[in-house]
């Protein structure tokens, strides 16, 4: 019977979804960051918290788009799994407090109890932050279901107990030179049609369209399958803070790392150009191996070199093909992008935080 079904509705549901994925729109893009925004600096608490830190005290490590699965051929954290338990490890024995960007568990292709159940080691784990106080998660468009009470409590809540709240955005407001600064964190699917529309519309994604898309076995697109729409939502997303005030924003969905608003693929790109006219041999064989390993997530793409302030910030993600996962860390008054490889934590960029607010 299920073979029957996905026989008759499988093209029409891809059509109808690639319908409703249409690029994503400067106009909805802005217009549903900014009611985010202000939702949590009203208090909003339903929508997110409002932290207050200080720059040289602040000790956060942001991580993204795990899309934890069912073990089986769909599962692309799978291969990143053993990178991301060594990276919590060490962020919870450093006493870093972990928020989770959305997209942690992948329930487009698999069921929540399937999921739960192959993961459950890996979600202790986290659980183990929230014990401490030192967890805030945040749902995306492939997690959309954690949105809502009766599958928050029947799936995550055995697990991480009654402390737990999922939100749709944070902010970490910080002191600096008598002004206030804002880093916006979300996941990013601000303004795409299927997953951020009505409160209605989330509903019926969440209860009714995932299923039927399980049920068909089809893998929905998303911007992060794109090359051109990765790079289109990057820039949208760019652009949003330049008309916020003393504002930084970080996302997540479109799995490629993004650092005070330069894509990490351009910026390797420029020393390895750099390293080759000063004939440094050494740089430009590192340079050279980092850019292969990127070669399938990037190969193709259209490069980034528009985005002048440095307000954008993107996690990259915790499922790629190689097993490496890249994160955010905001920690000793510096931001880094970070990857961990082989079980071991690489910083790929830094910048002290004052350098950035003074750019702004």
């Amino acid at each position: 019977m299920k073979k029957l079904l996905q026989i008759i509705f499988r093209k029409p549901v891809i059509w109808l979804a690639n319908k409703l994925s249409s690029r994503p729109e400067s106009k909805a893009v802005f217009s549903n960051l900014t009611q985010l925004q202000q939702d949590i600096l009203k208090g909003k608490q339903d929508k997110g918290l409002l932290l207050s830190c200080h720059p040289e005290s602040a000790r956060y490590i942001i991580l993204s788009d795990q899309h934890k699965g069912a073990k089986d051929a769909a599962d692309d954290f799978m291969i990143a799994e053993e990178n991301y338990m060594k990276a919590l490890t060490h962020y919870y024995n450093e006493g870093y407090t972990l928020i989770n960007l959305g997209d942690c568990e992948e329930l487009w292709e698999s069921t929540p109890a399937k999921v739960i159940e192959k993961n459950r080691l890996t979600l202790l784990e986290e659980a183990k932050f929230l014990q401490k106080d030192r967890y805030y998660r945040i749902f995306g468009n492939h997690d959309l279901e954690w949105n809502y009470l009766i599958p928050r409590n029947q799936f995550l809540k055995p697990i991480f107990g009654d402390k737990l709240k999922i939100y749709e955005g944070l902010i970490l407001q910080m002191p600096y030179n008598n002004s206030t600064f804002n880093i916006f964190l979300t996941h990013g699917h601000q303004g795409d049609q299927r997953s951020d529309g009505n409160a209605f519309s989330k509903w019926f994604v969440a209860a009714i369209w995932t299923p039927i898309q399980r049920l068909l076995d089809i893998r929905m697109d998303t911007v992060s399958d794109s090359f051109d729409l990765v790079d289109l939502h990057n820039i949208v997303m760019y652009e949003w803070t330049l008309q916020a005030k003393n504002t930084f924003l970080i996302s997540g969905h479109t799995h490629k790392p993004v650092f005070v608003s330069l894509d990490h693929i351009d910026r390797l790109t420029k020393q390895l150009e750099k390293a080759m006219k000063e004939k440094d041999e050494a740089l430009v064989t590192s340079l050279q191996d980092s850019l292969a390993k990127r070669k399938k997530e990037y190969e193709g793409k259209v490069l980034i070199k528009t985005m002048a302030q440095p307000t954008y910030f993107n996690t990259g993600c915790c499922c790629f093909s190689d097993g490496d996962i890249t994160g955010i860390e905001i920690t000793d008054g510096f931001i880094r992008l970070i990857k961990w490889e082989d079980g071991a934590r690489k910083v790929l960029e830094e910048s002290p935080l004052y350098y950035l607010f003074e750019q702004i």
